[in-house]
């Protein structure tokens, strides 16, 4: 391959504070436009600023998770730029002197480890939301002011696979220090991607183009990959005079990168101290404090749970990704189900249903309804086929396993005597399939299988029924 891609992410994270970064207004989600706002965050003459102090810990938590050091005297800056959703025309935000620096998070690509280098995590105030409704914008400022914390990595991502599985190690991170929520569909994560190309073996960067826009981890990708298709086309054609450094947006339905605005080398953002803000102080103890909460990150109890359980690496990977999966795996074991199970079960059954329903909220199925289910399954009181019905049930309708398998008489038939009497009418009446069977067929017992499992609606105990069934079929054979 002649070219090589160089790729830097941008990530915003809004943390989880109840109030906003310099006021008190609530940070609730989806309340009644422009209702959690005050003169300070929507900058009335006069008003202002607090710095918020669970802003700092949070945002030293989740520098302290990426192995980032510390700006222990930081300090705000104004960022002056005009836009509508900016309403004091400028944003608070930090310049020279970020909070954390020099960091790096390692993760895997296709089972190679790969370390990208963090340039810095800054802290900064969110800004409203325009919303479009026909020939009109109105802006809701309910979001301005909320907390984010700014994560800037060196251009060092060389494709666009390997920027998606960043981000959603990042996401796994801030989810497990619980900084921050990360509920893209609420804007709690958001993220830019600068991406250019150039010849193997240069070493200075080719033109850069910014692309925002990017909604998912999958779209990202998605992104990416057609405007790397697209810079290298322009190098092989002798077009690369045409790649302009620039802002582009990711058109989905056209699948395409389109142009929003042009981008000059560097931003006049004219940025000063921030007059109305002392410099934040932070101390060695409050920093060692902090190092002692960071919890088990998805990598370590990745590692734990291999040598723990003795599980799939894959399987257990999209368990450890999510936290609130990985919670629901290690309750639903606690509470007495085997690991095996409980994995093959979220990520096969559970995994599928979500991205069916696209649930982005709750698990709305429980440990205790898991394990119980898992259980009833392994005693013998449901089968596995059954037991699939009853989980789709469970998951639209939150029931627990039993309720629903007491509601439908679903107990598994596994009584020795009700059994026989069922073969015995079952041999009886398929004599074919007995013939074929004393003719070497042996799969005709599985029609025979069925025809019970028929007879009972599913719920003849299936490892009883067959060696019922093998048993009454040898003593059909003519000695």
């Amino acid at each position: 391959m002649r070219w090589e891609t160089v790729i830097g992410i941008e990530i915003h994270a809004e943390l989880s504070t109840k109030s906003k970064i310099f006021c008190g207004c609530s940070t609730e989600f989806g309340e009644f436009p422009n209702s959690n706002t005050c003169p300070v965050c929507i900058g009335l003459p006069g008003a202002l600023p607090v710095l918020n102090e669970e802003v700092i810990q949070l945002a030293l938590k989740a520098g302290l998770a990426l192995n980032c050091k510390v700006n222990f005297v930081n300090k705000m800056d104004r960022k002056n730029y005009f836009y509508p959703d900016l309403p004091k025309a400028y944003q608070i935000s930090q310049f020279d002197l970020p909070i954390l620096y020099d960091g790096y998070v390692e993760f895997e690509v296709d089972e190679t480890v790969k370390k990208i280098n963090i340039n810095r995590i800054h802290l900064e105030e969110d800004a409203g939301k325009l919303i479009h409704l026909g020939e009109y914008t109105c802006i809701d400022y309910n979001r301005g002011g909320v907390a984010l914390i700014e994560l800037v990595t060196e251009p060092e991502l060389r494709s666009p696979r390997e920027a998606f599985q960043f981000v959603k190690a990042i996401k796994s991170i801030f989810e497990y220090t619980e900084v921050s929520d990360c509920k893209m569909e609420q804007g709690s994560l958001r993220f830019d991607a600068n991406i250019s190309v150039r010849e193997k073996g240069q070493k200075g960067l080719n033109t850069k183009v910014e692309i925002k826009n990017l909604n998912s981890f999958k779209e990202m990708q998605k992104a990416l990959e057609k405007e790397e298709k697209r810079q290298i086309e322009l190098y092989e054609f002798g077009e690369g005079d045409k790649i302009v450094q620039e802002t582009r947006r990711w058109d989905s339905a056209k699948g395409r990168t389109v142009s929003m605005r042009g981008k000059e080398e560097a931003h006049d953002y004219r940025y000063f101290p921030e007059p109305d803000l002392r410099p934040i102080a932070i101390s060695k103890k409050n920093v060692a404090d902090l190092k002692k909460e960071i919890p088990e990150l998805p990598s370590e109890k990745l590692e734990r749970l291999q040598v723990q359980f003795n599980l799939n690496k894959k399987e257990v990977k999209t368990v450890v990704e999510d936290k609130k999966l990985s919670l629901l795996f290690e309750e639903t074991v606690k509470k007495g189900a085997s690991a095996e199970k409980v994995l093959n079960w979220i990520v096969g059954d559970l995994l599928r249903l979500m991205k069916t329903d696209e649930v982005k909220g709750d698990i709305p199925i429980s440990a205790t309804a898991l394990a119980e289910l898992i259980n009833s399954i392994e005693n013998g009181d449901i089968s596995l086929k059954i037991g699939r019905e009853i989980f789709e049930e469970m998951f639209a309708t939150n029931k627990m396993a039993r309720v629903i398998i007491n509601e439908r008489g679903l107990i598994q038939v596994s009584s020795k005597e009700e059994l026989e009497s069922i073969v015995e009418k079952i041999i009886e009446n398929n004599p074919k399939s007995v013939a074929d069977y004393n003719a070497g067929r042996k799969q005709a017992i599985t029609y025979l299988m069925g025809q019970v499992m028929k007879e009972t609606k599913g719920q003849a105990n299936p490892r009883l029924t067959m060696q019922l069934l093998e048993r009454e079929m040898k003593n059909q054979i003519s000695p």
